[in-house]
């Protein structure tokens, strides 16, 4: 199943250590997604609890009320790509996909992609499926791979703070900085999020990494 990039969505995180924390943001939508499922609101990567495994966050479908989100839904026909430069080039050496089906998330990877840049396709078999899990849920369903790769995917409340009344005033001239602590102008909302947690040695990498989120269309 070949895929194309919908829009120059990208978020791009650069010269992260592999034992490290980076997180990258998109909440100014372009016209290509705006309010489509395949608009990305945050890219974020991080050291699991074991601090061996690496945590890979895709949020999209940002802004969702609470009364939005329980009709909230993942698209069959875009792949979502968590794309890993372990070389310094610039061009992904790992891929790490997940697309929707039927209830499901099934996840791809982390494996070299046989085509890169801007088309993407499924690359190999299915490492594993995880069943969505339901706005309000008690708790999160995940599923572990037998080479320890744990995986989610449904809502969660946007974990991204920023205060864009006063960013707002600081560009108007009408404030020279940022409160502190500011107000959350996302507080209450919801986004739909994709979480891997991978085990480092299956990253191929002892170093730093580039890191970059991708959501792409099937071609019809």
């Amino acid at each position: 199943m070949k895929q194309k990039k919908l829009a120059l969505i990208v978020l791009v995180a650069v010269a992260t250590s592999i034992g490290g924390f980076l997180l990258a943001s998109d909440h100014i939508d372009a016209p290509a997604v705006k309010n489509q499922t395949t608009d990305i609101t945050d890219l974020y990567v991080f050291n699991g609890s074991d601090t061996n495994n690496l945590v890979f966050v895709a949020n999209t479908q940002g802004l969702l009320a609470p009364s939005a989100t329980a009709a909230a839904a993942f698209d069959p026909n875009t792949l979502i790509q968590f794309n890993i430069d372990n070389n310094g080039d610039n061009v992904e050496d790992l891929v790490i996909q997940a697309i929707y089906a039927d209830g499901k998330m099934n996840f791809y990877g982390p494996v070299k992609p046989s085509t890169t840049g801007i088309r993407s396709k499924l690359e190999g078999d299915i490492i594993g499926s995880v069943a969505v899990t339901a706005y309000g849920a008690g708790s999160p369903v995940t599923y572990t791979t037998g080479s320890g790769i744990m995986v989610f995917a449904g809502p969660r409340d946007d974990p991204f703070f920023f205060d864009l009344d006063q960013y707002h005033a600081i560009i108007a001239g009408k404030a020279t900085g940022f409160n502190n602590p500011g107000k959350d102008a996302f507080a209450g909302t919801n986004v739909m999020s994709v979480v891997v947690e991978v085990p480092k040695k299956l990253l191929n990498s002892t170093g730093k990494i580039n890191v970059w989120l991708t959501t792409k269309k099937k071609e019809s």
